[in-house]
């Protein structure tokens, strides 16, 4: 395996400070003091602080006034760059706490953008919080793609665990809007970003993909649904005549069985619960949400504020810091790709 190489550090978003964001980013720190990439928080240093002292962890907070000051401060306790701050109110939500985990947010993103962090790890937030105080899109995800650039369907949601990866193709729409929303174009725009993704930021350099059916027994030769045949069957022939590896439609009751998870490396469901269930059910605690066809890093834990625990010690930072893990392996993939292209461009001039 290759040394680590040389890179900016994560940039954490504090999270709405009402939520568990607080705790599970000190958590997070306590077991990740050793991490080979050092990361720091975009203000709240007075909330941390407080949290810390609320679930009795022995986390020293260290104000920094440049990302670029992370790592030296990384050995000394939990950098957290200075200039905004509010009130650690666990359970309370309030307007003035979701303007700061957006403010958190916007700045933690930035810092990505403008390459002085390699990677963006997002603690949970409240999303009617975040639409009181003016956030206009669904999720994280859109956001994220606005910002970079992107059209909305450019970003694609991933849940990833140790043993499983799978992607929503439809994400927040009702169950019954699924049917009209899948097409083959969507299956094969979204399957090629993740496709890419895998290679750039997860070293797979032949993603094997499995794409599910969306009706009982895929269809069942129509009897049960004729979207297979209609969309999913022509997207796949697609993909695999581009040369993508790729299996399907696999009936969801067979896509998940142990036998199965093997044989691929991320699983596109048709619409939310097909994808989000699987992965919640088997790997809950270490569970990322990674934002995939960024020119930025991001990821998330995969669980929400947790408002009726906050505070209270109870809350399992484990999530978190499997965000902060895979944030930190797809920053040095990336870093590795560009210093291998770096590489082989110089021996191409020189030859």
């Amino acid at each position: 395996m290759p040394a680590p190489l040389a890179i900016a550090p994560l940039a954490i978003s504090l999270g709405d400070p009402a939520g568990v964001g607080p705790e599970v980013i000190v958590g997070s720190y306590l077991h990740l003091r050793e991490h080979e990439t050092p990361f720091f928080v975009l203000g709240g240093a007075q909330v941390l602080a407080s949290a810390e002292e609320r679930i009795g962890a022995d986390c020293p907070i260290v104000a920094i006034t440049d990302p670029a000051d992370a790592p030296s401060a990384f050995a000394d306790g939990l950098p957290v760059l200075k200039g905004f701050d509010g009130a650690y109110t666990p359970g309370n939500a309030s307007d003035e706490g979701a303007a700061l985990a957006l403010h958190s947010l916007a700045e933690a993103t930035r810092c990505a953008i403008e390459s002085a962090a390699s990677a963006v790890v997002t603690a949970p937030v409240s999303k009617a919080g975040l639409t009181r105080v003016g956030f206009e899109y669904p999720g994280q995800t859109e956001f994220f793609a606005q910002v970079c650039g992107l059209a909305p369907d450019d970003a694609v949601m991933m849940l990833a665990g140790p043993s499983l990866r799978t992607v929503p193709l439809t994400v927040h729409v009702a169950l019954s809007a699924v049917p009209s929303l899948i097409s083959a174009e969507l299956i094969t725009h979204k399957a090629r970003i993740v496709a890419a993704a895998l290679k750039q930021d997860f070293g797979l350099s032949q993603p094997r993909l499995a794409i599910s059916g969306l009706n009982p027994h895929s269809g069942e030769d129509g009897q049960f649904g004729n979207e297979e045949a209609r969309h999913i069957e022509p997207a796949i022939a697609t993909l695999r005549e581009e040369g993508l590896d790729v299996i399907g439609p696999v009936p969801g009751d067979a896509l998940f069985t142990p036998r199965a998870r093997p044989t691929y490396d991320a699983a596109l469901c048709m619409y939310h619960d097909q994808a989000l269930i699987p992965i919640k059910a088997l790997e809950f605690d270490e569970g990322v949400n990674v934002t995939l066809g960024l020119p930025i890093i991001r990821t998330s834990p995969d669980h929400g504020t947790a408002f009726d625990i906050a505070g209270t010690g109870k809350a399992d930072p484990s999530a978190m810091r499997a965000a902060i893990r895979m944030a930190g392996e797809c920053a040095q993939a990336r870093a590795l790709a560009r210093a291998q292209a770096r590489a082989q461009a110089s021996s191409g001039n020189n030859a």
